[in-house]
């Protein structure tokens, strides 16, 4: 996956190295989990990679206090933590969207929750979602963190096959050919055009041409407030 805000060339979840990403940076990072085996895994994983884990959290309430002192770059969190084991991770990322709107959020999740992935991928920037299993490709779950932190999006490819096999009566991607539809997954899970044109086996300049008519046909003209190929991309999660 790669960068949906610039454009530019990285790997993520469900792509590799090769495809000519930014070198990885130091990030100073927030962790929370309530399954303290999963946490601390996760907290080695972080500092063997060269992270600073500024601290770890078993709840929500621990965890927003800890982003408060220490502001980091990236949060990790549980969807669901204590006490109530629902929405905890949800509202907590939404309230640090919302006192910190540009620190990376990176959500983790047992499975698959449609609805709160869309949520928080119309917070726009700077966010991503994936699923725990995720974790033990640990070079792509690095270059997802990497992607997310630098403002980028990051977005299980088990959640946009769901989507992509879900149908609805009232379809806004219907105008789109085909090869459009493949090209916009490719954008859902994040990937550059030059990472799409590698996947798809054609040069970068046709996928240009793919993007561009996919803006088009969606009616998304460019505008100073909204970025047009992450508004596609919400447009293509939402049309399930």
């Amino acid at each position: 996956m790669l960068d949906m805000r610039s454009g530019s060339s990285g790997s993520g979840v469900g792509g590799r190295p090769s495809e000519g990403g930014p070198a990885m940076t130091h990030l100073r990072i927030v962790l929370a989990e309530d399954d303290v085996l999963l946490r601390e895994g996760l907290a080695s994983l972080l500092q063997r990679a060269g992270c600073t884990v500024l601290g770890k959290a078993a709840d929500a309430v621990q965890l927003l206090d800890l982003v408060r002192r220490v502001t980091p770059d990236l949060v990790i969190l549980d969807i669901r933590m204590p006490p109530g084991q629902a929405t905890e991770g949800l509202d907590a990322a939404r309230t640090i969207r919302q006192e910190f709107p540009d620190m990376g959020i990176l959500v983790l999740s047992a499975y698959v929750e449609v609805e709160s992935a869309l949520e928080l991928l119309d917070r726009g920037h700077s966010i991503g979602y994936l699923l725990k299993s995720r974790v033990s490709d640990v070079q792509d779950f690095l270059e997802a963190m990497q992607r997310i932190a630098r403002g980028g999006s990051a977005l299980d490819p088990a959640l946009v096959q769901e989507l992509v096999s879900a149908r609805r009566r009232e379809d806004p991607l219907a105008a789109l050919s085909t090869r459009e539809r493949e090209v916009l997954a490719l954008m859902a899970e994040g990937r550059s055009n030059a990472g799409i044109a590698r996947r798809l086996w054609v040069t970068e300049g046709t996928v240009e041409k793919h993007v561009r008519n996919i803006l088009a046909k969606l009616n998304l003209p460019e505008t100073e407030d909204d970025h047009r190929r992450v508004r596609a991309v919400i447009t293509f999660l939402e049309a399930r």
